[in-house]
């Protein structure tokens, strides 16, 4: 795969990411967005939320911080998405943590067609029907193949799985994709995980109709510039900041010598 040629796409293309997103990474996942030289927007009210849907190329949904209300915002906006035809992606944060997560992540998969499922991996193996538990957002042990369980669901769903973690799962129904950058500073940074479904989205955005590729692109990229932060970075104050700068910076070099990314 040639994960540059994604990215270059992005800031050809500067695809407008429409979000309805967790208010504790909101501002993250818009600059995320932005220094990969796209265009964020975040409308949650329902009075405008399927009319922000219809001007954008994307779609990012995330329950980190849900109510009854935010979701049906969501699937006002997934509805109005699907009618033009453009990815939806949702990041089912904390699937797995409490039954009126889980309850409300299947209602979005049921009210609305959604193209990509994001999350770690307990809250994949939950939306995926097994019997786990998630610590608040964060993963815990999943009994079984993950790379199974991801595929299972695509095939399911009909749509693009991602699982993120050390080593990051991307599948559709017959394709499988292992991204192995990144670094284990960016489990000490809160949002990159809200961050990562930003950015699915953006290189969704950009290359539509190759939804599984755009997304371990993405990743690769996104995991490649945290590499290059951690490099020159003291903790995790420093490392967000530089994480912002060395996606804005991205080379073709650099991504072509370190993209980790088998299928």
């Amino acid at each position: 795969m040639d994960v540059y040629s994604y990215l270059e796409l992005v800031r050809e293309r500067q695809p407008l990411v429409h979000h309805l997103t967790n208010w504790v990474t909101i501002y993250d996942c818009a600059q995320v967005v932005k220094s990969f030289g796209a265009s964020p927007v975040m409308a949650h009210a329902p009075e405008e939320a399927a009319e922000m849907a219809g001007m954008a190329a994307a779609l990012v949904l995330n329950i980190g911080t849900l109510t009854t209300g935010f979701i049906e915002s969501m699937k006002l906006a997934a509805l109005a998405a699907n009618r033009r035809g453009i990815p939806v992606v949702l990041d089912a944060c904390g699937a797995g943590s409490t039954p009126f997560r889980d309850q409300k992540c299947f209602e979005l998969l049921d009210a609305a067609r959604i193209s990509i499922i994001k999350g770690n991996s307990s809250e994949i193996a939950r939306i995926a029907g097994r019997d786990v538990r998630t610590r608040g957002v964060d993963a815990t042990d999943v009994g079984g193949d993950l790379t199974e369980i991801a595929v299972g669901l695509a095939t399911e769903r009909n749509c693009t799985v991602v699982v993120t973690g050390r080593e990051d799962i991307v599948a559709d129904a017959g394709t499988t994709y292992t991204v192995r950058n990144g670094t284990e500073m960016m489990a000490h940074v809160v949002g990159t995980g809200c961050m990562a479904a930003s950015v699915v989205g953006t290189f969704a955005g950009a290359s539509p109709l190759e939804l599984t590729a755009a997304s371990a692109a993405g990743l690769s990229c996104f995991e490649i510039a945290a590499e290059l932060a951690v490099k020159k970075s003291g903790g995790p104050a420093t490392f967000k900041q530089n994480l912002f700068d060395c996606i804005f910076l991205l080379t073709r070099d650099e991504v072509s010598s370190m993209q980790r990314v088998t299928q």
